[in-house]
This record gives structure tokens, C-alpha cells and sequence, in this order.
């Protein structure tokens, strides 16, 4: 530990901060400018775009104040360790955000499906068919075509691995003190990121302009774009948290001992990886 971390307070407390207020109202417009734009209200693309700006302004001016702490030795073993747990928790909740959408797909094809095929429900809708993907009862749901694992969701599931092997490359080559492996593995990461999200969006493209296949197709289309779109979200977060960490890295910060900022961006790039897994095998295949 250098000599500005054995001096470090027990327990580094900061002062009062605007930052949570600010944020908070940033996500308020991004959020408004969101739900008015999928209503179809002409202002409401740019309030999200605004809101999203100024939530963005508001994490680089946060996060700043936090490496400037971190790098002038305000940051003990103490506060090290509330990260951690900090991050831990917060995956757990990303955890729990993507169960509720997993749910909601596997209820909707193993209870909901069935039991609005059954006798009880001919009644109502005589011609409905209990199979996935569903067209909706009497024609409510244009007719589209699914999304298969071919080609570009397994290329992007070999890429995502590519990329969990790289950062992991990365991490033992900032643990050995070889930084010039470190930023190799880093640059690597984020770029197979990037190929990720542009092939995504190729394949929303091909969705909507060849397949037919929108967010109103139904359960399948909502929850299709729901859960691959959150997904997109996050990796394109996790790819800027890198980002952020490249950055630091090439200014010198980090060292073998001290590195949690590396450690919590690349958690959740593997947490990332694992969603992906998941959503490869139960959204494209099954």
C-alpha cells in the first residue's frame, strides 16, 4: 500500500453534494421525454435526449469528484470494501431486473399461453392457437416471423465470450504490472463491444424492415425487445465504464494492490456476458 493510503482516513465521509438532486431530476426528464415519445408526443424526443445529456453531465462531474478523492488517498481499506459490497448489491439488483423480465416471458409461454388455450376460453376466441410465437386472438397481432440464433446472435455470443476472455486478460495483466497487456486487453474489450452493439442494431434493422417483427407483435415482440434492448443498454454502459477505466489507466492511475474501479466495471461486464447466455438460449432458440 503506498504511503497516501496508509494515511488514509478511517473512514473517508464526504461533504454535502448536489449530485444526487441534479441526477435525479436529469432522470425525471429522461424518463418523461421517454414515456411522452412512445405516446407519440413531438417534444418528447428531445426531453429525453436533454434529460439524458444532463444525467450524463451530472455521473462525469460525480464520478470525477470520486477519482479525485480515490487518487488523492481519501480511500482506505474501509471504503474500498463498501464498494465492493456497493457493487455486489447493485448487481443483485440488475440480477432481479432481468428475473422480472425472464418471468414475465415464461409465464407468458408456459401458464398464460395454455390456459387461454384451453375449453373454458374457445368460447371467447374459437380460432386462438396456444402456440409460440402467438399471433394474438382474431388477428390483433400483424403477422411477423421470429428471430433466430442465425447468424448475427451467435456471432454476438462468440464475441461477448471473446470479450469476458480479453478483460479477463486484462485484470491479470494489471495484477502483474504489465500495462502495456492491460491496455491491449481493455481497447480489445470495448472494441468487441462495440462490433456487439452495431450488429444489434443490424439486427433490429433486419427485424422491423424484413421480418415484420415490432415491440406491438404481441407478447413475443414485447418481450423479445424488452429483454435483448435492456440487454443492448447494458452492455453499451458496461462498454463506457471501460471506457472511463482506459482512460484512467492511460493517465497512470491503478495499481496491483489498489484497482476496485477496474475490478466493479469488469464484474459487471461478466455479469453482462451471463445474461447474454441466458438470453441466447431461451429467447433465440427455445
Amino acid at each position: 500500500m503506498s504511503a497516501n493510503r496508509a494515511n488514509a482516513p478511517y473512514y473517508f465521509v464526504p461533504g454535502p453534494s448536489r449530485h444526487p438532486i441534479t441526477a435525479a431530476f436529469g432522470l425525471l426528464m429522461t424518463g418523461a421525454g421517454a414515456a411522452g415519445w412512445v405516446n407519440g408526443q413531438p417534444w418528447a424526443p428531445y426531453l429525453c435526449g436533454f434529460g439524458l445529456l444532463w444525467f450524463l453531465f451530472v455521473l462525469k462531474s460525480w464520478f470525477g469528484d470520486a477519482i479525485r478523492e480515490s487518487e488523492g488517498g481519501m480511500y482506505g481499506k474501509n471504503i474500498d470494501t463498501s464498494f465492493r459490497w456497493s457493487m455486489g448489491w447493485f448487481i443483485f439488483s440488475e440480477v432481479m431486473f432481468f428475473a422480472a423480465f425472464f418471468g414475465a416471458l415464461f409465464y407468458a409461454r408456459t401458464i398464460a399461453m395454455p390456459w387461454l388455450g384451453d375449453l373454458n376460453n374457445k368460447i371467447i376466441w374459437p380460432d386462438f392457437a396456444a402456440v409460440w410465437p402467438n399471433m394474438g386472438p382474431a388477428g390483433t397481432v400483424e403477422d411477423f416471423q421470429t428471430m433466430g440464433p442465425w447468424p448475427i446472435p451467435t456471432i454476438n455470443t462468440a464475441l461477448l465470450l471473446t470479450s469476458g476472455v480479453t478483460l479477463t486478460w486484462a485484470h491479470h495483466a494489471l495484477l502483474a504490472g504489465k500495462r502495456s497487456q492491460l491496455i491491449q486487453g481493455l481497447v480489445l474489450t470495448i472494441l468487441l463491444g462495440a462490433i456487439f452493439m452495431c450488429l444489434q442494431a443490424y439486427e433490429y434493422m433486419h427485424a422491423y424492415s424484413e421480418l415484420n417483427l415490432k415491440l406491438t407483435s404481441g407478447v413475443y415482440g414485447s418481450t423479445f425487445f424488452l429483454l435483448t434492448g435492456f440487454h443492448g443498454f447494458h452492455v453499451t454502459m458496461g462498454a463506457i465504464m471501460l471506457t472511463v477505466v482506459l482512460i484512467r489507466v492511460l493517465k497512470g492511475h491503478f495499481t496491483p494492490e489498489h484497482h476496485f474501479a477496474f475490478e466493479g466495471a469488469a464484474w459487471y461486464w461478466h455479469f453482462v456476458d451471463v445474461v447474454w447466455l441466458g438470453l441466447y438460449v431461451v429467447v433465440y432458440w427455445l
